[in-house]
């Protein structure tokens, strides 16, 4: 557009008339000329103009979507945030979970280790008070087979004898 702008403005009206004007076309010609350009030239004024029109018209639709795309994934971003979150928080869960279950089955097993220690204890206390009876009762048996040792086999009394009286 630009070089058809220089082409119809190119005629001028020559310094005097009969003379050349520049474009190499006579001067009185060249008001005809002029005349007969003015209208494309208002044409190409207004083609201009809209055309400017159009360029802003499409800048500001431009940015305009850059704006919503912008939104758009921002909003994206924010549910990937927030699906992230979610996934955090249910893994935690299943995590809570399994740590829950281990600690359970450890207590159990604590639990079943210590019936069985208590029941091994128990298994084993009647034989030890069997024993410890067998043997008291063999003591026994002993002392009352052997005569009763002399007075001066006796141990002493341990509490020493006893001064003064009431």
């Amino acid at each position: 557009m630009t070089g058809f702008r220089d082409f119809l403005t190119r005629f001028r009206p020559a310094a005097s008339p009969g003379r050349a004007a520049p474009g190499g076309v006579p001067a009185d010609r060249s008001a005809e000329l002029r005349a007969e350009l003015a209208p494309p030239l208002a044409l190409l004024e207004q083609a201009e103009a809209e055309a400017r029109t159009v360029r802003e018209r499409a800048d500001a639709a431009a940015a305009a979507r850059r704006r919503e795309a912008a939104q758009q994934a921002e909003a994206i971003v924010a549910a990937a945030r927030e699906e992230a979150r979610t996934v955090r928080a249910r893994t935690a869960e299943q995590l809570l979970r399994v740590a829950e279950g281990e600690a359970a089955a450890l207590l159990a097993e604590a639990e079943r280790e210590t019936v069985a220690v208590r029941d091994r204890a128990r298994s084993r206390t009647p034989a030890l008070a069997d024993r410890v009876a067998a043997l008291v009762l063999a003591d026994l048996a002993a002392e009352q087979a052997s005569p009763p040792p002399p007075e001066s086999r006796r141990a002493p009394d341990r509490a020493g004898p006893q001064e003064g009286g009431p």
